[in-house]
């Protein structure tokens, strides 16, 4: 099956070099397309045309089986640190070919917590996702001026239609919704929360 995501994680491990040895190691049963270290090294473990196992259970866009129709990008991270510079750039340059060599769009590259909310958080709240989308390389958000009011069902109703997993409850869609676009919000629905998805139905 050809690829038309590309997954973003991170391996939330101490060392590129543990995360590599749990990757190649048969018996963790979990891998990944690319590991890229801090440093920004880009390491590939399995051929873009080949299944690897680093989304487990999850949907997008209503379809399930995401390891056999995406690509898998682990960024050497413990979740908790910012993400280097140089790692950020060897994740551009690869992106950029990824994209251009599937022709996935841009609205394709996804987190592994837009999947599967609730049982995933990375590339977590630190991950710049606006810097790739103002370089093309993920979705970006468009505001609308037609929403009125905070509303859970019409929020629901977008995140849905942005690609967001349909069987999961409005707590855990609102976190992992803002998780990837408003990372430091709390609290209820706000109207902020109504205007972040690339897709608007409203």
């Amino acid at each position: 099956m050809q690829p038309e995501l590309i997954v973003i994680h991170y391996t939330a491990m101490h060392s590129a070099g543990a995360a590599l040895s749990r990757l190649c190691d048969p018996s963790c049963e979990v891998s990944a397309h690319y590991l890229i270290s801090a440093g920004g090294a880009v390491i590939q473990l399995v051929k873009e045309e080949m299944r690897a196992w680093h989304a487990g259970a999850g949907t997008w866009r209503g379809q399930g089986d995401i390891n056999s129709r995406s690509i898998g990008i682990e960024l050497d991270n413990d979740g908790a640190a910012p993400f280097a510079a140089a790692q950020m750039d060897a994740l551009e340059d690869l992106l950029r070919g990824v994209l251009q060599r599937w022709e996935i769009s841009p609205r394709g590259v996804i987190a592994h917590s837009d999947m599967a909310p609730g049982r995933k958080f990375d590339p977590g709240p630190r991950f710049d996702w606006p810097r790739l989308a103002r370089r093309g390389l993920a979705a970006a958000s468009t505001p609308s001026n037609r929403i009125l009011q905070a509303d859970e069902n019409q929020f629901r109703a977008l995140a849905i239609a942005a690609g967001y997993p349909e069987n999961t409850d409005t707590h855990t869609l609102l976190g992992a919704v803002r998780l990837r676009f408003r990372p430091w919000a709390l609290g209820a629905l706000e109207m902020a929360d109504m205007s972040v998805f690339p897709d608007q139905v409203a």
